[in-house]
């Protein structure tokens, strides 16, 4: 069985908005076991990027003004993922996004569903683990899968913990590395994962009080206007 883990990361929360996708990550899997197979690219959104987004992946407008548009690496990324299952944590998000840059484009592929299925591992750990937090962090922690790599998220580098995640929590594999001996009955991972080197380096510096309080009135406020909630707080609350 093939699979294909991904993850994007987006100008903001809403493709209804106009927000777009800057950053797609997808790794394989074969038969339960990781291959070296995988599709990375950074995305010119030709807009403006929210600076609350800016805060979660680092990418900045300047990093991406020479990186291609979504309908240039539109067909060699359909062609990657084409009768793969999908594994993507909280699958609806990306999707929508995935399918918004489909309908911009002249491909006759305006759904993902329609050539892949889809699983969401967040549904899935909800399931396993009701009442729990389940972002991908507390799932890292709870399987022991190594992310001292994710100072900043990353959508190549988020895939790949993911993967590690799933194959964890559906079948307790102890390693996923091509040709490495597993042991049964352990669940930890020790892949070593390397940062993409031409990513922007960014100074993290921590927000005031003051501004602690303007965020967080904030993300109050957007979730009053959504219909659907403002996905961070959901996402803290889990």
């Amino acid at each position: 069985m093939r699979q294909v883990v991904l993850d994007t990361e987006t100008t903001g929360l809403d493709p209804q908005q106009g927000h777009k996708i800057i950053e797609i990550g997808c790794v394989e899997i074969k038969d339960r076991r990781r291959t070296d197979r995988q599709f990375h690219c950074y995305l010119n959104p030709e807009r403006d990027i929210d600076e609350a987004a800016i805060e979660v992946h680092g990418l900045t407008t300047d990093f991406l003004a020479d990186k291609p548009r979504f309908n240039h690496i539109e067909q060699q990324f359909l062609k990657f993922i084409e009768g793969a299952e999908l594994i993507i944590h909280n699958a609806p998000f990306d999707i929508g996004f995935l399918n918004q840059e489909l309908s911009g484009t002249t491909s006759d592929c305006n759904s993902l569903e329609l050539i892949c299925s889809v699983l969401d591992t967040l549904s899935l750990a909800r399931e396993k683990h009701p009442g729990q937090r389940n972002n991908l962090d507390a799932l890292c922690k709870r399987y022991e899968v190594d992310n001292s790599q994710r100072s900043l998220h990353g959508a190549l580098l988020d895939a790949e913990i993911l993967a590690d995640v799933y194959l964890a929590m559906t079948s307790g594999q102890s390693s996923l590395l091509l040709g490495e001996d597993q042991s049964e009955g352990s669940s930890t991972i020790k892949n070593t994962r390397l940062s993409d080197p031409n990513r922007p380096v960014l100074t993290v510096l921590k927000p005031t009080k003051e501004e602690l309080q303007a965020h967080e009135k904030r993300l109050m406020d957007l979730d009053i206007e959504s219909d659907q909630g403002c996905l961070w707080l959901k996402l803290d609350s889990e």
